[in-house]
């Protein structure tokens, strides 16, 4: 979609294509700006193993200025609600996700015999049907204090209440290498 994104915009800049409603505009520079962070520390983790941590430090101030960009668009676009308007939203996200997207990625990349991306996918198709889970648990109850740790699995992404069992059920890492989200 970044690419994507600047191809639409070089496309209005050269007058070729329908210009977008300022709404269209702002999600797509939302999941420009979105991209745009995910790909920076990518980029920075990258840089960081190979010992260049000035590079590193650069790509993570950039990645958190678009992630600040991309905030003020989602803000103005209006899309962040309520906590339960917006447990709901990540419920029907999620459940998009697991049921209608990834299903047909697998298939696709089952198809072209791309075993990384289909392994990739399922990995995500599984962990969104957890994240929806915990989403209906906390929409069921969203008044709940109580202090509950999470853990992420840093291999597929998986998320556990707790440190989780000894390892991940999706990709079998182990639970000693789980991150705490703080």
């Amino acid at each position: 979609m970044y690419n994507t994104t600047l191809e639409s915009v070089n496309r209005l800049i050269a007058g070729k294509g329908e210009k977008m409603s300022t709404n269209e505009n702002l999600k797509e520079a939302f999941a420009g700006e979105s991209q745009a962070n995910r790909r920076y520390l990518a980029f920075a983790k990258k840089a960081e193993a190979g010992g260049k941590e000035q590079v590193a430090k650069l790509f993570k101030a950039a990645a958190r200025s678009e992630t600040i960009h991309a905030l003020q668009h989602l803000h103005v676009l209006g899309e962040v609600g309520t906590t339960e308007q917006n447990l709901k939203a990540a419920i029907e996200g999620e459940t998009y996700e697991f049921e209608q997207m990834y299903p047909g990625f697998i298939d696709q990349a089952e198809k072209e015999n791309n075993k990384a991306a289909a392994m990739s996918f399922s990995s995500a198709n599984a962990v969104e049907k957890v994240h929806a889970g915990f989403f209906k648990k906390a929409l069921a109850n969203p008044d709940q204090d109580e202090q509950v740790d999470y853990y992420v699995c840093p291999v597929c992404g998986n998320v556990f209440e707790g440190k989780g069992p000894g390892s991940c059920p999706i990709c079998q890492t182990p639970n000693s290498k789980f991150e705490l989200v703080e």
